[in-house]
């Protein structure tokens, strides 16, 4: 087989995942413990090397699923991390993506297969290498897509309290919202559906919950929250 590019060096390419959850009011990032060297035992995201038959794309495909057991999950990539000296091991070259899972969806004897954490995103340990700062960067990312598209019910149970949705975008914004004005908002957008079930978890009163409308909001080109 005929090969070129004898002049230039070879690098490695890698992907690395970060996985978003939101449980208990707080938006949280998988992590685990690095099982190889360099950096063994050091806290770190997920990830893997890209293989000769496959795209970056699939290869992210393939750690998200292995390591969750999950398909179709919402994926998108947030960019390359490529400083010379960002892994003492070799020189590799990080392809990074996030991805949206429901908490309950993940089952616990995967996670604790891999033995991996949910953390607080505020509250991360020192990661190997740069991937806090992949974090910090797919956070900005996502806090722009859930102004502008319909990503928060990947991260919610299919029926949902407003209160929960509210939280849920104080977690990914790192702020509070006006509880007054969010519910107003809210409920002029007619794929958030209430329903006529009552959580009665939090209170004796309960809460009534909702539910998304997606095929209500692909036909919304105005949407902004």
């Amino acid at each position: 087989m005929t090969t070129y590019y004898h002049e230039y060096s070879k690098v490695l390419v890698s992907v690395d995942c970060i996985i978003f959850g939101f449980d208990e009011g707080e938006l949280r990032v998988l992590i685990g413990k690095r099982k190889l060297d360099p950096g063994r035992g050091q806290w770190s995201l997920y990830g893997g090397f890209v293989r000769n038959n496959e795209s970056v794309d699939n290869a992210a495909g393939r750690v998200l699923y292995e390591l969750t057991g999950l398909r179709n999950l919402y994926m998108r990539q947030v960019g390359a991390f490529g400083n010379v000296d960002r892994d003492p091991g070799e020189r590799v070259i990080s392809i990074v993506y996030y991805a949206l899972i429901n908490v309950k969806d993940y089952e616990k004897a995967q996670q604790e297969l891999y033995d991996a954490q949910w953390v607080n995103i505020n509250e991360l340990p020192q990661l190997y290498s740069d991937h806090k700062e992949m974090v910090k960067k797919a956070r900005r990312m996502m806090q722009d897509k859930i102004s502008r598209e319909l990503i928060s019910f990947r991260l919610l149970p299919k029926l949902f309290t407003l209160t929960q949705l509210q939280r849920l975008y104080e977690a990914v914004n790192g702020e509070e919202v006006d509880k007054r004005n969010f519910r107003k908002r809210i409920k002029e957008m007619d794929f958030i559906e209430k329903t006529a079930l009552i959580d009665k978890t939090s209170s004796k009163r309960g809460a009534y919950l909702y539910q998304f409308n997606k095929n209500t909001y692909n036909e919304d080109p105005n949407f902004k929250l």
